[in-house]
């Protein structure tokens, strides 16, 4: 039987239906969506127009392909907005998996009903009187014959959303399987079939195979190879679905209009960008926040404030999900913690299981051959997640009379901050084992550091590639900005190899100061006095620990 709610409304996927009178409904205020679907009508969004005819070029090559990208990139979306661009072209069949039940993959006659139900739901919002649904089809084999009959003579396309909610289930293996012989066979001219299939999901469909085997959900037959994907034709998808900055500037251009208003576009845009990487939902999320609850004020200083109110949003279903993440995958959380926390470089090896699972995740990107956070604004929650585990292990002595020396006046004192870190650290660790310090020192400053900014602050982490004894870090306090650099003692060549690419950064923010943190965990270090430096037009507070 038809889900009635899917047939006439299957693009409804999140939200609540409101039905209302046509009388008295006035034009519909946009505004910044970060839950489900945009819509053009109802919500401000990047032109991605471009990344469309990209896409475009795939289907009109006839591939089969797969939009593997992490939660809220903008997968759904952008299916939405694929099958509007090609139905002047196309018969465009647009599903989702979102909803299925196991009872949909109980069986290949149950999923077949399933399938075929989708399809008719989708050709009733398309006002097509034409039944794809037949009792008869109940196995693989029947569907394919029942699809080579609909597809003959036409250029259908047919994309699926959320099919992770079929990875766990064998009967995927089989349509899928149908769906590649189908393509073989179509391409030796002896078949007819879709067009083109687009599959959109967070999980690499051509693994999927593996993954069931090694989950026990899936038993090899005799002479089954366990790396023969039944996904193994699909094309690369290569189109960059993060948002540029010029991008990104699409979507403020249509918000100055509609507010007339006059917006530093190229200051915004590069700023946001500056904290997201393009990620389209903390796009939407930093706009969101300067436009309601920021006044509308579009400044720089706005984008780095959205960025404290967001990073500390609680219910946050991005952020819920990293920490989920984090503490159900023990290596991915050990790789992350290691590159971010302990200043580890790690070379980019996508066989290597926790690599290849968190770059699925969107946390982490290649750079030189090399592992970085994909961008600060998960730097920041990485951070604070790690650091919430490890400071109640610790014991932390920032007293309230610390706070308010360093924060006096709403200005945060950094020399302050850390001349009393220097004390804390001697008070606090010097009977710690120095294997210990070494590793655990960048933790054990952030762990301090954080209280001391009470939520009005914030910091990011800058990774050092070619460095495991480095860490930079980017201190905000209201409207200052303090560069930090973290390492450790490795004789006095290295400690000014350290002040100039203290000074590298400081020359890329535009910033007269810095600070220097170095650990000496010699056996009889000398006792230095914190002090400034005055290197050319730059001044440089350093603190020996």
């Amino acid at each position: 039987m038809i889900n009635m709610k899917r047939a006439f409304f299957p693009d409804l996927k999140y939200g609540i239906l409101v039905i209302m009178s046509s009388k008295g409904v006035g034009k519909v205020s946009k505004e910044f969506n970060t839950q489900g679907i945009c819509v053009p009508k109802r919500h401000y969004m990047v032109d991605i127009t471009h990344k469309l005819k990209e896409i475009r070029k795939l289907v009109n090559k006839e591939a089969y392909f797969i939009i593997n990208r992490a939660r809220q990139y903008g997968k759904t979306t952008t299916l939405n907005q694929l099958r509007k661009f090609l139905e002047n072209e196309y018969l465009v069949l647009s599903l989702s998996f979102q909803g299925l039940s196991d009872e949909n993959f109980a069986s290949s006659q149950a999923f077949c009903q399933e399938f075929l139900t989708l399809i008719d739901t989708q050709l009733v919002f398309l006002g097509i009187s034409e039944v794809w649904l037949d009792e008869k089809v109940s196995t693989f084999s029947e569907l394919s014959r029942h699809l080579t009959k609909k597809c003959k003579g036409r250029k259908i396309v047919l994309l699926i959303d959320e099919v992770d909610q079929a990875s766990n289930h064998r009967v995927f293996l089989g349509f899928l399987g149908m769906l590649r012989e189908k393509y073989l066979a179509r391409s030796a001219e002896m078949d007819y079939t879709f067009h083109s299939v687009i599959l959109a999901g967070v999980y690499d469909i051509k693994n999927i195979k593996v993954k069931m085997v090694q989950e026990g959900i899936h038993a090899l037959q005799t002479d089954e190879k366990i790396f023969n994907s039944p996904w193994n034709i699909a094309a690369s998808f290569e189109v960059d679905m993060s948002f540029s900055p010029d991008e990104i500037k699409t979507m403020l251009v249509d918000y100055q209009q509609n507010h007339q208003l006059k917006i530093e576009m190229n200051a915004i845009a590069n700023e946001i960008y500056y904290y997201t990487e393009g990620y389209p939902v903390l796009v939407s999320a930093i706009c969101r926040y300067i436009d309601e609850k920021l006044e509308k004020h579009w400044t720089v200083k706005n984008v780095q404030e959205a960025v404290r109110l967001m990073v500390r949003e609680t219910d946050f279903v991005l952020f819920q999900n990293i920490s989920q993440n984090l503490e159900s995958q023990g290596e991915v959380y050990r790789l992350l913690y290691e590159v971010l926390i302990n200043g580890i470089s790690r070379s980019f090896t996508i066989t290597n299981p926790a690599i290849d699972l968190a770059y699925r995740y969107a946390y982490i990107k290649p750079e030189n051959g090399r592992v970085k956070i994909s961008n600060k604004v998960f730097e920041m929650v990485m951070t604070n997640h790690f650091i919430s585990k490890d400071e109640l292990s610790e014991k932390l002595a920032n007293s309230n009379n610390i706070m308010s020396e360093i924060t006096r006046g709403n200005r945060f004192n950094m020399q302050l901050c850390l001349e009393r870190f220097q004390v804390h650290w001697h008070e606090i660790y010097s009977e710690k084992s120095s294997i210990f310090l070494e590793k655990e020192c960048r933790m054990l400053f952030l762990m301090y550091l954080k209280p001391l900014l009470n939520g009005v602050g914030f910091y990011f982490i800058e990774s050092a590639f070619t460095d495991d004894r480095r860490m930079d870090v980017v201190v905000t306090y209201g409207n200052q900005l303090f560069v930090l650099e973290l390492k450790t003692w490795k004789g006095s060549l290295y400690n000014e190899k350290g002040v100039e690419q203290l000074l590298g950064y400081m020359n890329k923010l535009g910033e007269e100061k810095g600070y220097l943190v170095t650990f000496d965990f010699r056996k009889k270090p000398e006792n230095i006095a914190p002090q400034w430096r005055q290197i050319g037009d730059k001044q440089v507070f350093e603190v020996r620990i």
